[in-house]
């Protein structure tokens, strides 16, 4: 008898706990800003009618309204509305570290974007790395913003994975291990014009789940498109769509020089997964000179992580035929420009800027407001499908022809 009711104990606690469901805290108690932060600027943030309003200020940086506590893992919800013309954001694993820029800001951000652009429920890095996923990756996406309306918002953040939501349309799938944890924000932006100060961006029903999330997050989405942001990995999701590592990170396995049977001795070197082209004499290909693949392609997307030092000068070439010049100089193909446009005179040089970050070398110029990352890892895409080819830089088209 004693066994038997312990056994209904135990499914009763059972059932209880299963009909309690998620177990969300409210961040805000919609009275007043406790558990609350100012930091960075000096816009205000006042409470009315249950919701967290911020208002808009000329000669103020982004001014941020953080949470007191931390979070790693978690699923946020919120609410917004926001003023047209004025972009905001929510920050999550963010920071504020006197060794980074004097305690500047820096972290993800769920974008508030009410212009035509409505990147509203993409990613970015705020104060580093700048867009991690633009919604031009997903245009279903871009519909989801209500302008001039209240709308809903989730943020799962689990792991390396990232994921957002506006009004129950999925937005972005992204896949980044640079911060683990830090505080939520809700962000007013600085402004450039009068015309611009006194807009308003309002939050309400703002809750966190920090506990089962494995049980409560929503499942995969196939038609959103994944952005992976680890180097040198090919997640679940990316190797079912085709993709492979085309360098392992640590040998020259599938990689030869133009104008060799093996790999460069000098003028290549491999550090902690980083392929490093060393510094030269500034002469075409005098160094280790170029490398290509050892297997040919047709119709691809090419992916490619690259980060540049002050003055340099590369490039990621494609349709390389490596029996058109045996002699000194370069191998002979299309080339994705990679340069310092500020600083190295070819920028200068060509035509119509032709000769710029991301164009196709000597041929067609990229957009002149590309979103380079200085400092950070770019990434540069190229597609080619038949005669059609595009250059991309950070999610961004820059080129097509």
């Amino acid at each position: 008898m004693k066994k038997r009711s312990l056994l209904l104990l135990t499914i009763v606690a059972l059932l209880t706990s299963c009909a309690q469901g998620p177990q969300w805290q409210d961040l805000f108690n919609g009275e007043n800003l406790e558990g609350w932060e100012k930091l960075n600027g000096t816009a205000e943030y006042k409470v009315e009618d249950g919701a967290i309003v911020g208002i808009s200020q000329l000669n103020t940086p982004n001014t941020f309204l953080a949470t007191n506590e931390v979070y790693d893992d978690f699923i946020l919800e919120f609410e917004f509305k926001v003023d047209d013309g004025l972009n905001s954001g929510v920050q999550f694993r963010s920071n504020s570290l006197p060794e980074f820029h004097e305690g500047r800001v820096h972290g993800y951000q769920f974008e508030i974007d009410p212009s035509e652009r409505a990147w509203t429920g993409g990613v970015y890095d705020e104060a580093r790395r700048g867009w991690l996923y633009p919604l031009n990756y997903n245009p279903e996406g871009q519909k989801a913003f209500k302008n001039g309306e209240w709308n809903k918002a989730r943020v799962e953040a689990i792991g390396n994975s990232i994921r957002t939501w506006v009004n129950d349309v999925p937005c972005t799938d992204l896949l980044d291990n640079t911060t683990a944890s830090g505080f939520i924000a809700l962000q007013v932006h600085s402004i450039g014009s009068a015309e611009q100060e006194g807009k308003t961006v309002a939050w309400r029903n703002i809750r966190i789940l920090t506990d089962e999330l494995e049980q409560y997050k929503m499942p995969e989405n196939s038609e959103v498109k994944q952005i992976n942001q680890i180097a040198n990995t090919i997640s679940e999701k990316e190797a079912a769509e085709g993709w492979k590592l085309l360098w392992d990170g640590k040998s020259s396995e599938g990689w030869r020089g133009a104008k060799l049977d093996g790999f460069p001795e000098k003028g290549w070197s491999m550090e902690e997964g980083i392929l490093k082209v060393h510094k030269s004499d500034g002469g075409e290909s005098t160094n280790g000179g170029d490398i290509v693949t050892t297997k040919p392609y047709k119709n691809f997307m090419l992916k490619v992580d690259f980060r540049i030092t002050e003055g340099a000068n590369s490039g990621i070439k494609y349709f390389v035929d490596t029996n058109l010049n045996k002699g000194q100089g370069s191998a002979i193909g299309c080339e994705y420009q990679i340069l310092d446009d500020r600083r190295h005179p070819d920028a200068k040089a060509g035509k119509d800027g032709n000769r710029t970050l991301g164009s196709l070398y000597d041929l067609i110029p990229a957009s002149a407001d590309k979103p380079f990352r200085n400092g950070f890892f770019n990434t540069a895409m190229v597609v080619v499908e038949g005669n059609h080819v595009e250059h991309w830089l950070n999610g961004v088209k820059i080129v097509e022809y």
